[in-house]
């Protein structure tokens, strides 16, 4: 795979301190324990061995995917972006046009959503939907739950 993956500058250093917390605290940690587990003797039998080999297994296949990851990393910047149009960073109002409630989304790059500060991967049904639109479009959106139909009320860029 060579796609670019967009992402924030935030969402970039998160990747970054991620993979050096695994690199640099945890897989050592995991060696370790490994080796404690290899000095009890007969392998065969030893769950701590197993546990810890299978552990040190998804940490590196963790890093693996991480250093995939920041090595497609494109950082996007809201210079490049027409700040009259949703796009990648955007930070949207809309109203939903059927329960009348105000929603808000920032539009971000895969593996940076969380639904907890209203961040949604542009690759989402929502992200997608939204994408292109301006203020005052009304948008219907196809999710798995059915039609979300929604106005845009505001678009910022920080």
């Amino acid at each position: 795979m060579t796609d670019k993956i967009p992402m924030t500058a935030e969402g970039l250093k998160k990747l970054q301190a991620k993979l050096e917390q695994l690199t640099n605290q945890i897989r050592p940690a995991v060696e370790k324990r490994l080796g404690e587990a290899r000095d009890m003797g007969d392998l065969s039998e030893n769950a701590e061995f197993s546990s810890a080999r299978e552990e040190l297994w998804r940490v590196d296949r963790t890093i693996g995917e991480l250093k995939d990851q920041l090595s497609r990393t494109e950082v996007i910047t809201t210079k490049q972006i027409d700040k009259n149009t949703i796009a990648f960073g955007a930070r949207v109002k809309v109203k939903d046009l059927d329960t009348k409630d105000a929603e808000e989304y920032i539009l971000v790059g895969e593996g940076e959503s969380n639904l907890a500060e209203n961040k949604i991967a542009i690759t989402t049904p929502i992200g997608q939907g939204l994408l292109g639109h301006k203020v005052g479009d009304n948008v219907k959106i196809s999710v798995p739950a059915g039609t979300l139909s929604y106005q845009i009320i505001e678009i910022s860029y920080e």
